[in-house]
């Protein structure tokens, strides 16, 4: 949320709806990385390893030329970028169009402790009173704060969709929340992960996050202190860490979105296809969770809805990212752009990584299903709002699932 914008948290140092987005495809290779945990210096070191590459037969990997040709066309040197390359966030080398994300695979990349490390932000970043639009559009008063009650683990019991997405930045090592959706292209067997589009792509000011990946139900134990702190790859991602191999936002978001403030948000979403790191035995990330969420784009309005539950991994003080919680209160509407779509807004004390985390509504046939996502908040803390899905985010989604719908 931007009080949570970026709706991510990081650690530092060591309109009329427009054509949205093309769909764009991340190279899926797959190398090995030599991470240091948490310092914000880390080193994707090593030699390249098997996974979306071809094996040559003699124990050594062969980048298909297709692939190695699309990204020398982005003036990326594979054998540079995986020695860390990727560091690089010169604005003339940042990639930003919609078709200009590239995702490779870094095995080994997201560790323990560079996953725990992204979790302690430096500060919030929110909405203040003169990024609302007051009369322009429909903003109903503030809500009260509603306490966030924290998810009894074993997460992947009781919240299966829901996960963290991790991410590099120039600020850094950043994470959001993330939810499995179905694919229509693929019933049963999605890899499509929904969440907030400032955790994709940085909106008018930048382009394409780097080294994008998922992890389904993490610290599923709900692990805390030293246990975590000991925790085992194997412990914080028991579902095993998906990369980002395709990424649309919406083009709105591309154009408009700020890193603080409202700009943008009512398109603040984005939708991501995921390839395991590791083998998944031929199953999809639906198969491997064990579930995933329809999204509803004809989302009812503010009236007809009795409560909506966002959930997310909030780690902005007082949280620390470590753990999954929730919250359900009754939506207000909240206008910060009259010629944009009116937000849902609710009561919550969740802060940032929490971001882009689901907003799901009950529906008139007693199922579940995403209506929005966490995209804003104020400084302060105490209420969260995300955009309502339309036609545009109907775009986004369907892009995604037809660009792999023969795969």
């Amino acid at each position: 949320m931007r009080s949570i914008r970026p709706p991510f948290a990081r650690r530092g140092g060591g309109g009329a709806p427009r054509a949205v987005a093309a769909v764009a495809l991340a190279s899926a290779l797959a190398l090995t990385a030599t991470a240091c945990g948490g310092s914000g210096d880390d080193n994707a070191g090593g030699p390249a390893s098997a996974s979306a590459t071809a094996d040559t037969g003699d124990g050594k990997i062969k980048i298909p030329d297709d692939i190695r040709n699309k990204l020398k066309e982005h003036g990326i040197d594979i054998d540079k970028w995986k020695h860390g390359a990727w560091k690089n966030w010169n604005k003339d080398d940042w990639l930003r169009e919609a078709n200009d994300f590239i995702n490779p695979i870094i095995k080994g990349l997201w560790d323990p402790d560079r996953m725990r490390d992204a979790n302690d932000p430096d500060k919030d970043k929110g909405v203040d009173a003169n990024d609302l639009s007051g009369d322009q559009g429909v903003t109903d008063p503030t809500p009260e704060p509603v306490q966030a009650q924290a998810v009894r683990p074993a997460y992947h019991a009781s919240a299966a969709t829901a996960g963290k997405v991790f991410f590099d930045s120039p600020e850094g090592t950043m994470v959001c929340s993330a939810t499995v959706v179905e694919d229509p292209a693929h019933p049963g067997k999605s890899n499509l992960v929904w969440t907030a589009g400032h955790c994709v792509h940085a909106g008018k000011n930048g382009g394409w996050y780097r080294n994008i990946a998922f992890v389904p139900s993490y610290n599923d134990k709900g692990l805390t202190g030293s246990a975590l702190t000991a925790a085992t790859r194997s412990e914080v991602a028991p579902y095993g860490v998906w990369w980002g191999d395709g990424a649309q936002t919406s083009q709105q978001w591309i154009d408009q979105g700020g890193e603080t403030g409202g700009d943008g948000a009512s398109y603040d979403y984005a939708v991501i296809h995921v390839t395991p790191e590791q083998g998944s035995g031929g199953k999809s990330l639906e198969e491997t969770v064990g579930s995933a969420l329809p999204v509803n784009f004809d989302a009812p309005a503010v009236p007809k809805v009795s409560s909506i539950t966002a959930t997310g991994y909030p780690a902005a003080k007082p949280y620390d990212g470590s753990l999954l919680y929730r919250c359900a209160d009754k939506p207000g509407r909240l206008s910060v752009d009259a010629s944009a779509p009116t937000m849902y807004r609710i009561g919550c004390t969740m802060t940032g990584g929490a971001s882009g985390g689901g907003w799901v509504e009950t529906g008139s046939d007693g199922k579940p299903a995403l209506v929005s996502n966490t995209s804003i908040g104020p400084v302060s803390s105490g209420w969260l709002a995300g955009p309502r899905f339309g036609a545009v985010a109907k775009g986004v989604y369907e892009g995604v699932s037809k660009e792999f719908a023969d795969r």
